[in-house]
């Protein structure tokens, strides 16, 4: 593709104005590997992990190039072609994707320890004697991003197979996530509240597998295919009208196990059967005719302004835009004001905020600047990552403004 519809649309285009730099620049590379032209040197990879993977190229594309398995690929590519292997890299992704992403019993582990690092005050005693200082840079700020723990994780609050109070309409399968089910755990407890109320028994197996949308955004594209094969085994789909995530990164990433699994004997019907079934929060809630007006009492006290922030993987790669405004419009108590740029990266990416700083912090304060000028109390956006990216930006400037899951406001409605 030439006609450059997607380069005013994407952020590190627009921010540097190198050609390179752009959805159309990055596929010009793409396919010159692709025939024999370049090799998959360190350059190569370089732009594939300078791009943010938002697919915001997708949206604008009026061509309807599949960028998402281009960039998926690519990465891929330059992951095989080791161009940007070394000892310590080769290490971190081993223990991270490799061991500690294998077993949620790992990764809920280690968010038990991270739990007694912040809850015996050992965090806060660190940040307020000045040791950190004696760290590097990079890992004084990767420790100022550590995310809270909560206390209790998903297996804890919810039950494997919960039924609402009158006849069930529905059954559906509740995935938990894994930064979601370490960090967000009570937003998982929420979407089970919300499911309960709009007439939907919620399955939620204890012991879920990653899902291996890391992976796959990573260029560990065969891992990607052993963990989303675990995470099928959890779950018997034949009894279920449908998947519910409430992650848009995750979400995604599961909508596509069946261009993932297609050449597998064992698990491609399977996987056709998951994409079929997998749905938003927001997405689900909408298709089934909820309405949240009709289910909740009349709030009390003042209204609260909410602004509205698009993850990326929701509004470019599941085209999910209208539904979470409609439930936040219909919400008892809500006022929901616009965002300028609500579809634009706040630079979280999956990890995107860790491995490029620099861009993801100049994305960080421009959609920060876009939520003070709303004059909003409460910031709702569905992602984990994107919770996290806008919460230790407003922590840092500052700001008490509230960032939390469009299904906890709808949630916290229900039960007053």
């Amino acid at each position: 593709m030439h006609c450059g519809m997607c380069l005013p649309t994407c952020p590190t285009y627009v921010e540097t104005k190198i050609e390179r730099n752009s959805p159309r620049g990055r596929i010009a590379l793409m396919r010159a590997i692709a025939d024999g032209k370049l090799e998959a040197r360190k350059a190569f990879a370089d732009e594939m992990y300078f791009c943010l993977g938002c697919l915001a190229c997708e949206t604008a594309c009026p061509a309807g190039v599949d960028y998402t398995h281009l960039f998926e690929m690519a990465r891929a590519e330059a992951e095989r072609s080791r161009a940007l292997d070394s000892v310590p890299r080769r290490l971190l992704r081993g223990f991270l994707l490799g061991f500690l992403f294998r077993r949620q019993g790992r990764l809920r582990f280690a968010g038990r320890l991270l739990w007694l690092y912040q809850d015996l005050g050992v965090q806060k005693l660190l940040r307020i004697s000045g040791l950190l200082r004696l760290l590097p840079k990079s890992l004084r700020d990767l420790e100022g991003k550590t995310p809270v723990i909560h206390r209790r994780f998903s297996p804890e609050l919810i039950a494997p197979e919960e039924k609402p109070a009158s006849r069930a309409r529905y059954r559906v399968g509740l995935l938990t996530g894994c930064v979601q089910d370490l960090v967000y755990s009570d937003v998982n407890r929420d979407t089970a509240d919300v499911l309960l109320a709009a007439g939907c028994a919620v399955v939620t197996p204890p012991h879920q597998a990653c899902c291996g949308s890391l992976h796959a955004h990573n260029g560990e594209y065969k891992m990607a295919g052993d963990y989303a094969r675990r995470l099928l085994d959890c779950f018997d789909l034949d009894r279920l009208d449908a998947i519910i995530t409430n992650a848009a990164g995750c979400g995604s990433h599961l909508k596509h196990f069946d261009r993932l699994l297609h050449d597998d004997p064992a698990y491609a019907g399977k996987a056709r059967q998951w994409s079929e079934k997998v749905r938003d929060i927001s997405e689900w809630l909408v298709e089934i005719g909820y309405q949240p007006s009709e289910k909740s009492s009349a709030s009390t006290g003042a209204r609260v302004r909410v602004t509205y922030h698009d993850a990326c993987h929701l509004c470019h790669g599941q085209k999910i835009t209208a539904q979470p405004r409609k439930l936040l419009v219909e919400t008892p108590g809500l006022d929901l004001v616009p965002l300028d740029e609500s579809m634009w990266c706040c630079g979280s990416a999956g990890i995107y905020n860790l491995i490029q700083p620099e861009m993801a912090g100049k994305l960080q304060q421009r959609k920060l600047d876009h939520i003070a000028a709303t004059g909003a109390n409460v910031v709702a956006t569905g992602n984990p990552g994107c919770l996290l990216q806008i919460q230790n930006g407003l922590a840092a400037r500052g700001v008490k403004v509230e960032v939390v899951h469009p299904i906890t406001l709808l949630a916290r409605a229900l039960r007053r």
